[in-house]
């Protein structure tokens, strides 16, 4: 497994709008992306920390080919959408163990 975090810092005035919009979005262009197993938008527990999105794809391959999709054009689209603009960072990752309890 693949997985990428992409970590936005969104101010708090653009919170609740980068919330809806993010969202949205996801809902809206991750349905049916090849070897995507699931995508989670995760609020910051702490006042000022970033939003973390992850993805988690069967291979490195599969994320590259999103990269490169419609859906991924779509959900990149609007540049002014809430967070858009917004400093953030891509990690990426190989699962070296996926414990289920």
């Amino acid at each position: 497994m693949y997985v990428v975090h992409n970590r936005i810092e969104v101010t708090a005035e653009q919170a609740a709008a980068f919330e809806e919009t993010f969202t949205a979005s996801m809902r809206a262009t991750l349905n049916g992306v090849p070897g995507l197993r699931r995508s989670l938008l995760l609020r910051p527990a702490k006042a000022g920390g970033a939003y973390v999105s992850t993805m988690e794809f069967d291979s490195a391959d599969d994320f590259r080919a999103w990269m490169r999709s419609d859906s991924f054009k779509a959900a990149h689209s609007d540049t002014q959408a809430p967070g858009m603009q917004a400093p953030s960072a891509i990690e990426l990752f190989d699962v070296l163990e996926d414990f289920a309890a």
